[in-house]
């Protein structure tokens, strides 16, 4: 599926800028942190409104954005599919904890690719079949990066990076989730 999005203009950096953020970010985190502990704990407030045959509009922020789905599962195909998000914002989180972490341990990272494919069984989306479950049943990740260090260098950050990733651990761990639903 392809779907074409308002570009971002996303502002290049140079690798001493990138450096100094994510130093002052991880600076600024332990003071905050070691100050209080409370301060740690962070909660995420995103809402969505639906529009069209069954898309949504989410507000996070001051940012908004348009999911959807392609015709076949009754959309208007104007925006990626929550499941297309869900696998973009696992790359994302990879790519953020690739570059907090590679800097944190030294290892140099020039550029980084990730791609990710999450294979989904319609029998659990409709309930045709419910011994098949509606979310991913498979998901593989490819992770590129180019730099100086040597493969065992970059094993040893993807190692801590899959242990540390947030989405990652989305996707590889049980969350509690609790639903309320109010209605006229």
């Amino acid at each position: 599926m392809s779907h074409t999005l308002e570009a971002v203009a996303i502002p290049e950096i140079a690798v001493e800028e990138r450096a100094n953020r994510l130093n002052s970010a991880g600076a600024t985190w332990q003071e905050l942190v070691a100050k209080d502990r409370t301060n740690a704990q962070l909660t995420y407030q995103v809402k969505g409104r639906g529009e069209g045959a069954v898309a949504t509009r989410i507000t996070s922020g001051k940012h908004e954005f348009v999911i959807d789905e392609p015709a076949g599962l009754a959309g208007d195909d104007v925006a990626p599919s929550p499941v297309e998000y869900a696998l973009g914002a696992l790359i994302a989180c990879q790519v953020v904890v690739y570059r907090l972490y590679a800097q944190g341990l030294g290892i140099v990272v020039e550029d980084i690719d990730v791609k990710a494919e999450g294979d989904l069984d319609v029998h659990g989306i409709f309930a045709w079949d419910e011994n098949v479950r509606p979310g991913f049943t498979a998901i593989r990740l490819s992770v590129h990066v180019t730099g100086p260090e040597s493969p065992e260098r970059y094993e040893e950050l993807r190692q801590v990076v899959d242990a540390h990733c947030p989405v990652f651990d989305l996707f590889s761990n049980p969350t509690p989730v609790e639903v309320s639903l109010t209605s006229n």
